[in-house]
This record gives C-alpha cells, sequence and structure tokens, in this order.
C-alpha cells in the first residue's frame, strides 16, 4: 500500500509540475516570437486553427473544431477573421453547399512558416543552454508527453 500511495504522490507531483511549467513555456515562447515576428503575431487559436488545416487540407469548421476541442462557431469566427486576412480559403462542397471546406493561401503557409521558424529558433537556444542530461530526459520525454496530450482529450 505505501508503494501505491508513494506513486500517486509522485503522478500528483509530475502532474502540478507540468501545468505549472508547459503554460510559461508557451508564454515565453510567444512573447519572444512576438518581439521578433515582423507582423503583428496571429493569437495561439489562430495559429492552431492554420496549423489543423495545413495538416488536413480541405477539413470543415466542425471537424476542426472537433480536432481542436473548440466549439464550432469559436472556429467558424477564427475561419471569418482568417478569410478577411487573407490567410485562409472556403471553398464550398460540391455536394452539399452549407459545407466549407477550408485551405491555406500561399500567404498563410509563408506567415505559419516563418512563425514556426522563429518558435523553433527560439526553442533551439533554450535547448542549447540545457545540459546534455537534460536535453536527453526531453528527448525521452517526447514520446511520453505526446501520449500524455492524447489520454489528457476529453472522452467522445
Amino acid at each position: 500500500m505505501p508503494e501505491e500511495n508513494a506513486s500517486a504522490q509522485d503522478t500528483d507531483h509530475v502532474a502540478a509540475r507540468l501545468v505549472a511549467c508547459l503554460p510559461g513555456l508557451a508564454r515565453a515562447l510567444d512573447r519572444q516570437v512576438a518581439q521578433d515576428y515582423a507582423h503583428p503575431k496571429p493569437p495561439e487559436a489562430q495559429l492552431a486553427l492554420l496549423r489543423h488545416v495545413e495538416d488536413n487540407d480541405g477539413t470543415t469548421v466542425r471537424a476542426a473544431a472537433e480536432a481542436l476541442l473548440m466549439k464550432p462557431n469559436n472556429v467558424s469566427a477564427l475561419v471569418t477573421q482568417l478569410t478577411e486576412q487573407g490567410l485562409l480559403e472556403r471553398r464550398r462542397d460540391t455536394a452539399d453547399k452549407r459545407v466549407a471546406h477550408l485551405h491555406l493561401t500561399v500567404f498563410a503557409r509563408q506567415r505559419l512558416a516563418e512563425v514556426e521558424r522563429l518558435m523553433s529558433a527560439h526553442l533551439g537556444s533554450a535547448l542549447r543552454a540545457l545540459t546534455d542530461g537534460e536535453k536527453d530526459a526531453l528527448g525521452a520525454a517526447l514520446g511520453a508527453l505526446t501520449a500524455l496530450e492524447r489520454h489528457a482529450r476529453p472522452r467522445r
């Protein structure tokens, strides 16, 4: 029984540290990119939608909302904003005119690539400041973090 209790305490400690650490890491990257990006940096929700459309060309608002864990009306509002900015295209479904498929514009691909390069450069710089052991630990944890993200998603 003491082993289970210790394991539960370890799990609670790891959970608390991740809850504290991950948002801070995201904010730090966001601020650094905003300083170096030559254009107004899109909010994270817009970037998430752009990334999703890049990976799932032709997705619908409903499918994107489900994948991003957002409400369809919020994704629809983001689509409107991004369309007005020339970053997304809506194309009507040929079979069902009520459905629109989302596609990145060339302009969006360029902007998204620029943001991703900046984020990678800043994170790479921070990683280079770590010890080899810390980098190895992070590398070894990538699979576990991916699995954790999958398990943290709400069940359907």
